[in-house]
């Protein structure tokens, strides 16, 4: 599990479950994983910023849906119509993209 969950350790015991905490010091490209007690290997670090990978997309897209009125909040009652507001946010977004290409 995540480093932020550690604190589940006592929970999953209760349950009969064993839980392995693993941290990841660099959120780089190169970034590794280590177990709980485990010396964290040095890697050299590069200055500035630099989103990772896949993070970004889905941080871009939840903007995307954000900019549309009905999905800048949730307070829909039923996930069904959340999902449908959400096609529909990105079909019109996706239009738009169609009419200024042409």
């Amino acid at each position: 599990m995540d480093w932020g969950y550690r604190g589940l350790r006592e929970v999953a015991r209760g349950l009969g479950l064993e839980l392995e905490v693993v941290a990841r010091p660099y959120a780089g490209v190169r970034g590794v994983w280590v177990r709980e007690g485990e010396e964290v290997p040095e890697i050299p670090r590069e200055g500035g910023f630099k989103p990772l990978p896949k993070r970004w997309v889905v941080e871009r897209t939840f903007a995307w849906m954000g900019r549309n009125r009905r999905l800048g909040k949730d307070y829909e009652y039923h996930p069904e119509v959340t999902e449908a507001w959400m096609y529909l946010g990105m079909i019109r977004l996706l239009v738009k993209r169609l009419a200024r290409a042409a």
